[in-house]
């Protein structure tokens, strides 16, 4: 299995939330009707019910398990059971009514979150887990539309950069540094961006604001931090010859 198609458990369960929510909620449903049913008290099979929705995996076992004593403990010595259902109509609605409730907001939350930031940066990960840059391109746009973070526009940069698109690139560069973001290697991603656009001595200033950064005046330097001395002194000595 090749890199881009491997994902972390977190991405997955992204992937899969919306079927657990559903399915949780169907549950709920379930069990709200099932315990209304067997007469469980309606305080109480609302409790079963809204358990099951937020903690389907640990409630519902356990309602199943006080569903079975409760169906005991009303048989009778004779092997005669007691009609335990409520009226029909209350049966029916009160579940139904539930439901909507339940489901409608499952709907509402998985719409706004897909809308949120989060929601488009995830997709923007996911997009470029399995190559396809243009939509990691667009999700952080839309993204930088509800939330102008200087990160998410380095992110951004890194993705045009990857496309050919360096002009781009390195405008959104210069907004994530004049947004405040903190990454250390940005005078280094900055540097190459000028290099490509053929811009040395742009690019040669970059790179001497690179090499005063804390990545290369640490006692441990970045493993960049050799090739780009090299290539300022390189360039000095070519100004001194001019």
């Amino acid at each position: 299995m090749t890199l881009k198609f491997d994902i972390s458990a977190g991405e997955f369960f992204e992937l899969v939330r919306p079927t657990v929510l559903v399915l949780s909620a169907l549950a709920s449903i379930w069990v709200l009707a099932s315990a209304r049913r067997h007469r469980f008290p309606n305080y109480v099979a609302i409790a079963w019910a809204l358990g099951t929705l937020f903690f389907p995996l640990i409630t519902l076992p356990l309602y199943l398990i006080a569903r079975f004593i409760r169906h005991r403990s009303e048989r009778p010595h004779d092997g005669k059971i007691f009609s335990s259902s409520p009226p029909p109509r209350s049966r029916v609605t009160i579940p139904l009514a539930y439901g909507a409730v339940v489901l409608s907001s499952i709907g509402f939350y998985l719409y706004w979150d897909y809308q949120s930031v989060d929601g488009h940066l995830a997709r923007a990960a996911q997009s470029k887990l399995i190559g396809k840059r243009g939509g990691a391109i667009d999700e952080y746009r839309a993204a930088l539309q509800l939330d102008n973070n200087p990160h998410t526009r380095k992110l951004l940069a890194m993705e045009l950069a990857d496309t050919g698109d360096w002009t781009g690139a390195l405008f959104e560069l210069r907004k994530a540094e004049e947004g405040g973001e903190t990454d250390d290697l940005m005078a280094f991603y900055i540097a190459t961006l000028l290099d490509s656009l053929n811009l040395p001595n742009q690019a040669t200033l970059e790179y001497q604001r690179f090499l005063e950064s804390r990545m290369c005046t640490q006692p441990l330097p970045d493993d960049r931090c050799a090739g780009t001395r090299v290539r300022v002194q390189a360039a000095q000595a070519e100004r001194r010859r001019r």
